[in-house]
């Protein structure tokens, strides 16, 4: 069973639009195991306009499961990561003016960046995967730099229109997946991913795990956070019942 890990990141996006203390990203962390999460994901952004320090701290202390950070490669969130020790680390792309990550992590544009962060990282332990897209310069590079695994963005699958679109993207990252395996790293993947497009991505070999939070907690607000993530791990088998009727 490729494995699961909900991102409740838009839990404390939801927290910070009053700047309030609820709803609190550790109760939805607990909810989403119980759930059968089989790992929590967070982002802190360099503007922390969700996912806050202390979050950080608490879920470090609290999630049971694996932490995975989803943080840019900066020297002051390199810091926070390196004290807090996540069990992984996903490197990604990071601007202040996007609503959410906009595409992979150019790998080889940012080299000296992306091999500093994967150098400390690794040295204190922590697995590190990057998030690139689906091209075969970007795994190599990636395999180059010492990382352990990769993230495959999945937006361009989720965003595509038309049958056609749908299958060229899917290829992508079938032919993807098989180079990344071929160089010794480990194969996840996310972005866009929900109840009615997951199946398809894993029945795509090789692939270990899938990163959804978006449409998990959207569902999550309308019949609670274990329930989402119960029908989103029955999405990932082949016993969904139709969407529709959800």
């Amino acid at each position: 069973m490729i494995r699961l890990g909900v991102n409740i990141d838009h839990v404390a996006t939801i927290r910070q639009a009053r700047r309030a203390k609820e709803p609190d990203p550790a109760a939805a962390a607990v909810l989403a195991t119980l759930g059968g999460a089989d790992g929590i994901t967070i982002h802190l952004r360099e503007d922390r306009r969700h996912i806050q320090d202390r979050d950080l701290v608490v879920l470090r202390e609290t999630v049971t499961t694996r932490l995975n950070l989803e943080m840019a490669a900066s020297a002051e969130i390199i810091t926070l990561a390196l004290r807090s020790r996540p069990d992984e680390v996903t490197l990604v792309p990071e601007k202040r003016q996007e609503l959410t990550t906009e595409g992979g992590l150019d790998v080889i544009a940012n080299e000296l960046s992306v091999r500093s962060a994967i150098d400390q990282l690794k040295a204190a332990g922590i697995h590190v995967s990057l998030f690139i897209d689906p091209q075969p310069g970007q795994i190599e590079a990636s395999c180059n730099f010492g990382a352990d695994a990769v993230e495959l963005q999945t937006a361009s699958y989720s965003e595509a229109v038309g049958e056609a679109a749908v299958v060229r993207e899917l290829e992508k990252l079938r032919s993807a997946t098989a180079h990344a395996i071929n160089l010794g790293l480990h194969v996840h993947m996310g972005h866009g991913l929900n109840y009615w497009n997951v199946q398809p991505i894993v029945r795509i070999s090789g692939v270990e795990e899938l990163n959804i939070g978006h449409s998990i907690v959207s569902r999550a607000v309308l019949v609670g956070m274990e329930r989402a993530v119960r029908e989103m791990k029955l999405a990932m088998t082949e016993h969904y019942p139709n969407p529709r009727r959800l």
